[in-house]
């Protein structure tokens, strides 16, 4: 599992080559667990989450170029901490 920090230092064309090799080991998962040759199912789960942090990176990414593109800004976030 890779962190969220190291990912946003890859470029676009890094993380999109990385998604497709995270899918690809996604669906090799699936198949290996309905065939009864993956014991470790909670690597499922792993790979599912690295999919959707790869594909929340890219569309932060896509979102910031669209509103640099227009010069728009969007407001700023609040974080809630606990």
């Amino acid at each position: 599992m890779t962190k969220p920090s190291e990912l946003r230092e890859l470029t676009d064309e890094e993380l999109s080559q990385k998604l497709v090799e995270t899918k690809h080991e996604l669906f090799n998962l699936r198949f290996q667990i309905v065939t009864g040759k993956q014991d470790n199912s909670a690597r499922l789960g792993q790979v599912r989450k690295d999919v959707a942090r790869l594909a929340t990176i890219l569309r932060d990414r896509e979102i910031a170029a669209a509103e640099a593109a227009t010069g728009e800004t969007s407001a700023p976030s609040t974080k809630v901490t606990k």
